[in-house]
C-alpha cells in the first residue's frame, strides 16, 4: 500500500451530487487531506435518502410489521378482535421525518469533517483554470454564481424516474416512486406498471398494509431478471396473498377518472383504479451539467462512460454511483465515489469488481444475491449447486417462516464459492457471510467447517456448504422446484 506521502494533500476536490456516491467520496476525501465542495440542490443523501431508498425501505419496515402480526396464530398467539389498524397519513409522516434526518446527520457529519456545502446545481465548464485545473459553475439556490477551481471533479448527480408519454405522473393519482410519501389517504386500489424490483417492491409493502394491488408485468414473471427461483417463491407469495400479478402485459397509457384512474394495456385490456405507480426504471441524470463538452463520453443511454476506478474519458473528471449505469445500488454508488477519490488523490485503491457486490430486494420474503448467478450456470459455466428449502430449517419452522431457500453456487473443479442466493426474511443479514466467502474465495469445505448456532437460518447456510461437497446439477434444482410448484 502506498504511503501516506503519495497522497496529494491539500487537492481541491468538487463534488456533483449529494447521494451515497457523492457524501462518500467526500469522506474519504477528506480523510486524505483534500479540501472538498459538495454542489447539491435537494439535500445531502440525495433521491437516495430523501427519495428513494431510505422512504421505501421505512414503508417496507412497517408493511413487514403488519404481516408479522398477521402471522401470528400461526404461532399460537391469538387476539380476540382486530387491535391493530394502519394510519397511512402517520406511516407517510414517519417516512419524510426519518428521511429528513438522515439528511440532516449527512449534512453535520460533512459539516464536521470540514467539507463545503453548496446548496444549489454543478456545471462543468470547458476551459482549464490554472495549474490545470477543471472550472465548475456553481449556481445557487439564492440566485448567486461561484466558479470552483478543482484538481478533481466527482460526477454524482444519479437518475430520475423513467416516464412514458401516455402516462405522465400527476403526482395525485399517477405516480412515480418519489411522489408515493405524500399521499395523505390510503390507496383502495393500486395498479404497479412495472415488475422489477422497485415495482414489486412498492407493490409487496402496499399490499402488506392493506391495499389491493395490480401488478402489470411486461414479462413472463416477476422479477425478470433475478434469479428465477427466488422470482418464483416471490411470485407464489404474492397471489397467495391476493395480488393479482398480469404477466406479459404491457401498460400502453394511463389517465386520470373523476376519482381514480384508467390503466389501458396494449392489449385492449382495461383496468380501473384509485391510484397507478409508475416504475418502469430510471434515465441518468446527465444533460445540462456540460458533460460532453468537457470530454466526458456518454453511452447510448446517457449514462457516463467509467472504467473501475471511476475515471471518465475527460480530463480529471470521475463519476459514481447511478449516473453511471452500473448496479443501481446505494452501497455501489458509495464504493465507486471512494475509489474515484483514493486513485484521483494517490491513496491505495482496488478497482470495482462488480462480481463481489451483495445485493438484495426488500420483498417479504426478501431476495438477497451476490456473484455468480444462475443465469451464469444455465449458459453453461462449470459449476455446482445446491438449494436448502427454508422450511426445513428448525428456526424457521419456529417462527413459521414457510418460503425461501438458501442457494450456494460453486466452482466444479476447486469447490470455491463463486455466489449465493438467500430468500428469507432479513436476507440482507444472511447474505453476508456468503459475500465473505465469495470475497475471500473461501472453498465449500471452509464454509462446512464454521460452526454456527442451533437453530439458526445461518445454519441452512453450512448445511448448503457440507451439500456442495457432491455435485448437483441444474435439473436436480429444476425438478425440486417442479416438486413445489
Amino acid at each position: 500500500m502506498p504511503g501516506a506521502s503519495r497522497v496529494r494533500e491539500g487537492s481541491r476536490v468538487v463534488i456533483i451530487g449529494g447521494g451515497p456516491g457523492g457524501y462518500e467520496a467526500a469522506l474519504t476525501a477528506t480523510q486524505l487531506g483534500a479540501r472538498v465542495t459538495i454542489i447539491e440542490d435537494k439535500g445531502m443523501g440525495g433521491s437516495a435518502v430523501l427519495t428513494d431508498v431510505v422512504p421505501s425501505k421505512t414503508l417496507i419496515a412497517s408493511a413487514e410489521w403488519l404481516h408479522n402480526v398477521e402471522s401470528a396464530d400461526e404461532l399460537g398467539i391469538v387476539a380476540s378482535d382486530e387491535p391493530w389498524t394502519v394510519s397511512f397519513p402517520a406511516i407517510n409522516a414517519r417516512i419524510r421525518d426519518l428521511a429528513t434526518r438522515q439528511s440532516d446527520d449527512i449534512h453535520e457529519r460533512l459539516s464536521d469533517e470540514g467539507v463545503t456545502i453548496l446548496n444549489g446545481k454543478g456545471t462543468i465548464l470547458t476551459g482549464i483554470g490554472d495549474n490545470g485545473c477543471r472550472l465548475v459553475l456553481a449556481k445557487l439556490a439564492d440566485g448567486t454564481e461561484q466558479t470552483l477551481e478543482a484538481e478533481m471533479v466527482l460526477v454524482a448527480t444519479g437518475a430520475t424516474p423513467r416516464e412514458l408519454p401516455d402516462a405522465k405522473p400527476d403526482g395525485e393519482r399517477i405516480l412515480n416512486w418519489t411522489q408515493m410519501y405524500n399521499m395523505t389517504e390510503l390507496p383502495e386500489h393500486l395498479v404497479v406498471v412495472g415488475s422489477g424490483v422497485t415495482g414489486a417492491e412498492f407493490a409487496g409493502a402496499y399490499m402488506g398494509i392493506g391495499v389491493q394491488v395490480t401488478l402489470v408485468s411486461s414479462r413472463d414473471r416477476v422479477l425478470p431478471n433475478e434469479d428465477p427461483h427466488a422470482a418464483k417463491v416471490i411470485e407464489n407469495v404474492f397471489a397467495r396473498r391476493g395480488m393479482t400479478i398480469l404477466n406479459k402485459s404491457r401498460a400502453q397509457s394511463v389517465r386520470r377518472t373523476e376519482d381514480g384512474v384508467i390503466v389501458t394495456l396494449s392489449d385492449g385490456r382495461e383496468i380501473e383504479a384509485s391510484h397507478c405507480l409508475m416504475a418502469v426504471g430510471s434515465i441518468p441524470n446527465t444533460s445540462g451539467i456540460g458533460l460532453e463538452e468537457a470530454g466526458v463520453t456518454l453511452k447510448e443511454s446517457g449514462h457516463i462512460l467509467v472504467d473501475k476506478v471511476s475515471r471518465t474519458t475527460a480530463f480529471r473528471v470521475y463519476a459514481a454511483g447511478d449516473v453511471t449505469g452500473s448496479y443501481p445500488l446505494a452501497s455501489v454508488a458509495a464504493m465507486q465515489g471512494r475509489i474515484a477519490m483514493n486513485h484521483s488523490l494517490g491513496d491505495y485503491v482496488e478497482p470495482l469488481d462488480v462480481s463481489k457486490v451483495a445485493a438484495n430486494i426488500f420483498t417479504a420474503p426478501e431476495i438477497a444475491t451476490v456473484g455468480v448467478t444462475q443465469k451464469h450456470v444455465d449458459e453453461g459455466l462449470d459449476a455446482v449447486m445446491t438449494i436448502v428449502p427454508l422450511m426445513r430449517n428448525p428456526r424457521a419452522k419456529m417462527q413459521g417462516m414457510n418460503d425461501g431457500f438458501v442457494k450456494l453456487i460453486a466452482d466444479s473443479s476447486t469447490r470455491i464459492v463463486i455466489g449465493g442466493v438467500v430468500v428469507a426474511p432479513a436476507a440482507s443479514e444472511y447474505i453476508l457471510p456468503i459475500a465473505l466467502a465469495v470475497t475471500s474465495r473461501m472453498t465449500a469445505d471452509d464454509m462446512a467447517s464454521v460452526f454456527t448456532v442451533y437453530p439458526s437460518l445461518s445454519g441452512s447456510i453450512t448445511e448448503a456448504a457440507r451439500q456442495l461437497r457432491h455435485s448437483v446439477d441444474a435439473q436436480h434444482i429444476r425438478e425440486l422446484f417442479a416438486d413445489q410448484a
